[in-house]
This record gives structure tokens, C-alpha cells and sequence, in this order.
């Protein structure tokens, strides 16, 4: 975008504190403040300009490391020390001269919530500016992946009797099943229910990433089982066997990527079997983000895709009679019949009351959980990951899913049925990989006493 004087006037004494902040080594608390504040004073759409200007100004030039590349390539390895030397001399030119001003956020009072949010928008703007930030998202990720392990980071149960802003907070800050109320929060703390925040000590009031998790006997395959009106009329059948985990909010936009999602969950498994050890199954009750209106209705209408589903593929998933007996009674509904086949699932499943109809649930069950299951197991991104990003995250960290445990009607919600009309899966953790795991992150993070 165009700027106009006033704000390539502000973006340059923006940049000459950023310059101000690297170059010196006693970082006054004013200093940093000052840079803050003429940040947040920066509009939203001129951002992108301004990290541009960070990656172009502030890099390492060729000449600063040739002589280094040259005398390192002719050297030998047979003297192990000189050689580390010499590596550890080229590492040190060659980090970004940006880092020591990050770093410097650190021992500020607030700084290492300015950086979440500084790399929140940086993400933001590679997504709807199409720019290419990465060298800047890398140096402020670099930084995190060594600030937020070991010692800097704490686990806290929180309870009813949680103070009333750490209950708020999550309460504002669910984003896969939102409340209304504090009521609501309420019966998510109460019998049977557990909630766990994972804390950052430069960041004690705010919590990084928090799950709810429900103590069932077996598997929970609705969220109605979980939350709502069916939970508050009690759902609980004999002593818990099972620890659900239903809800899991990263709550600082920043650390995307970042892998602690993983860390919280074996830190809660451990919590979890230490007090309440009949608890032998781990398993999530997930929503399917993306399956209807990014997947499945996309197939339907029949465009060309990436997919590996085809909507020649798809009708497979229904035998003859089904099909035409869905056609013939969607243009009873719609007075006037459909083009094809995928035209009239589109348009059934387009209508929020589908699923409360007894015929469209008894023809609909068994196709629309293997089209489920085929999604989450066999559609793959670039990289041959996962497409569903609730599925790559899970399977990544270890988690199986089967066929049985794809669940039909298990959202029944507005937003469910839009968002995977109302399917939800269950994620389950297997004891070996947890012991697996938890050996290994045993002691990663200290609990708060």
C-alpha cells in the first residue's frame, strides 16, 4: 500500500528505535516503552511495511561472513577444537541482527506479552497482506523455543475455588466450545471435571494454553454428554475409567506452532493419573474445524480440487437406493427436483434441521462417518501431513483413531453442524507412547507449588 508522509514519517522513527534498541547493551525501561507504545500507535494495514523494513535493514551482509565461509570450507577437521571454534565464530556473525533487540523485551515488564502479540500480527499479516515475513517469524520463534520449556513454565489446576479473573479469563477465552455465561464455567469445574493452565512465570495472571477435560466411564462420543444441558442432568454411570479431553485454547496467538498443546497434555496426563488412578484411557471428543464448508461441500459442488475425495468417489460412500431415495426426498422438501446427486446432498446438508429428521439420520449415519473417517485419515497437505489441523495435531503428537471412534450426531450444536455437520472425533492416547512420552518430558516443567 501507498503511504502517505505522515506515516513513512511515523514508520522510520518507528525503525530508528528498533536500531536504537540493537545497538545498545544497557536497554532502558523507557527506551523499550517507547517502542512499544510507537508500535501499538502504528494502524493495523501499515504493519506489514514495517516488518519489511525490519527484514531488509536489519540482516547480515555477504561480505561480514565470506572471509569466514572461505577459511572454514579450506580448513581441516582434524583439530576438533579449532574447528568448533570456527563454527561457533560463523554461528555468531551469522545470527540475525535482529535477535538482541528481541531479547531485550525479556527483561521488561510486559515484554514478553508485547512479543506474543508482535508475532500474533506478524503471522496475521502473511496471511491477508500475502508478504513474506519468515525471517522475522523465525527470530521471534527462535526466541520462544527457548524461553517457553524447563524452568520458565508452571502447570496450575484451576478449580471453583480459583480466584474470580483466572475463571473469567478462560471463561472469555474458549474458543472451541464458547460460553455464555459463568454458570457455564461452573459446571466445566465441577463433579467429574477438571481444568489444567499452563503458565509462563514472566506471565503469571495469563495463561498460555488451558484444557477441560471430563472423567467419564468409557469414552464420551458427544459433546452433549459433556457440556449442556445432558451433562447437567448427570451423564455419570459408576467409578471414571476415562479422561476426555474436549476443549484445548491456545489463548496467545503468538505462539501458533509452537508445540505446547503437546507439553500440556502429557503434564495433565501425569496430573491426572496421580489423582484419580483408576483413570487408564486418555482420549479427546474433537470437533472437525474446516470438514463441511473447506471439504465436503466443496466436493459436492463438484469443482476441480486437490482432494483425494471426487465426487465420483464420494457416491461410492452411498448405495443406489440410498442415494435416489435421498434425491427423491429432497425434492419433496424443496419442491422441485435436484441436477444430480451431490446437488441434492448439498442442499440437504445446507439446512440446520437435517439431523433432527428420523429418515435423513438413518440414511445419512453410515456414509457421512466413513466420508469422515477417509477425511481425517487419508487427505493430506502439502507436506503429507494431516489436512485437518485438529487431526495433524493430535495424530501428530501420537494419538490413533479408528473407524469407531468417528462419531455421528455428536455435535448437534448450530456451530457444529456447520462447521463438520455434527460429527466429532475421538482422539485416543495409548499407554505406551504416554509412558513413552512421559519419560522423556518427566522434568520439563516444575509444578507450581
Amino acid at each position: 500500500m501507498d503511504l502517505n508522509k505522515a506515516s513513512v514519517k511515523r514508520l522510520d522513527a518507528l525503525v530508528d528505535l528498533f536500531e536504537e534498541i540493537r545497538s545498545r547493551d544497557d536497554h532502558s525501561a523507557g527506551l523499550l516503552q517507547r517502542f512499544q507504545d510507537g508500535y501499538r500507535a502504528v494502524p493495523r494495514e501499515e504493519r506489514p511495511r514495517f516488518f519489511e523494513t525490519l527484514i531488509r535493514r536489519f540482516r547480515t551482509p555477504k561480505k561480514a561472513i565470506e572471509e569466514d565461509l572461505r577459511l572454514l570450507l579450506a580448513a581441516s577437521e582434524a583439530d576438533a577444537v579449532q574447528w568448533a571454534r570456527s563454527m561457533t565464530d560463523l554461528r555468531r556473525k551469522i545470527e540475525s541482527p535482529r535477535l538482541k533487540a528481541f531479547r531485550s523485551f525479556m527483561n521488561l515488564s510486559g515484554g514478553l506479552k508485547f512479543l506474543l502479540d508482535f508475532r500474533a500480527d506478524i503471522l496475521a499479516a502473511q496471511r491477508q497482506a500475502d508478504v513474506n515475513l519468515g525471517p522475522l517469524d523465525e527470530d521471534i520463534a527462535h526466541l520462544f523455543d527457548s524461553w517457553f520449556q524447563q524452568g520458565f513454565l508452571f502447570l496450575q489446576e484451576i478449580t471453583l475455588d480459583s480466584p474470580y479473573r483466572q475463571i473469567r479469563f478462560l471463561k472469555d477465552h474458549d474458543l472451541v466450545h464458547p460460553m455464555t455465561s459463568l454458570d457455564e464455567m461452573a459446571t466445566r469445574l465441577g463433579e467429574d471435571r477438571r481444568c489444567f493452565s499452563l503458565y509462563h512465570r514472566a506471565m503469571p495472571e495469563e495463561p498460555v494454553v488451558f484444557i477441560e477435560v471430563a472423567l467419564t466411564k468409557g469414552i464420551a462420543r458427544s459433546i452433549h454428554d459433556v457440556i449442556g444441558e445432558s451433562q447437567e442432568r448427570g451423564t455419570r454411570k459408576g467409578t471414571p475409567d476415562t479422561a476426555v479431553f474436549y476443549s484445548i485454547n491456545n489463548t496467545q496467538n503468538g505462539l501458533a506452532g509452537l508445540g505446547l498443546g503437546k507439553v500440556l497434555i502429557f503434564q495433565v496426563v501425569d496430573a491426572l493419573k496421580k489423582g484419580n488412578p483408576d483413570i487408564k484411557t486418555f482420549s479427546t471428543l474433537s470437533p472437525i474445524p474446516g470438514f463441511w464448508e473447506r471439504y465436503l461441500k466443496r466436493v459436492l459442488q463438484g469443482g476441480d480440487n486437490h482432494f483425494s475425495m471426487k465426487m465420483e468417489k464420494l457416491e461410492e460412500f452411498f448405495p443406489a437406493k440410498v442415494r435416489q431415495r435421498i434425491m427423491d426426498k429432497f425434492a419433496e422438501v424443496a419442491g422441485g427436483e435436484a441436477k444430480g446427486f451431490g446437488q441434492a446432498l448439498a442442499g440437504v446438508l445446507s439446512q440446520p434441521g437435517w439431523l433432527e429428521d428420523p429418515e435423513y439420520f438413518q440414511l445419512l449415519k453410515k456414509p457421512l462417518t466413513e466420508i469422515t473417517y477417509f477425511y481425517i485419515t487419508q487427505e493430506k497437505g502439502a507436506q503429507g501431513k494431516p489436512l485437518n489441523p485438529v487431526t495433524n495435531f493430535h495424530m501428530g503428537n501420537g494419538a490413533k483413531v479408528s473407524l469407531r471412534n468417528v462419531n455421528f450426531a455428536a455435535n448437534r450444536l448450530p456451530r457444529g453442524l456447520e462447521e463438520s455437520c455434527g460429527m466429532m472425533v475421538n482422539y485416543v492416547y495409548s499407554m505406551p507412547w504416554l509412558h513413552q512420552i512421559g519419560r522423556s518430558m518427566q522434568s520439563l516443567l516444575p509444578r507450581k507449588a
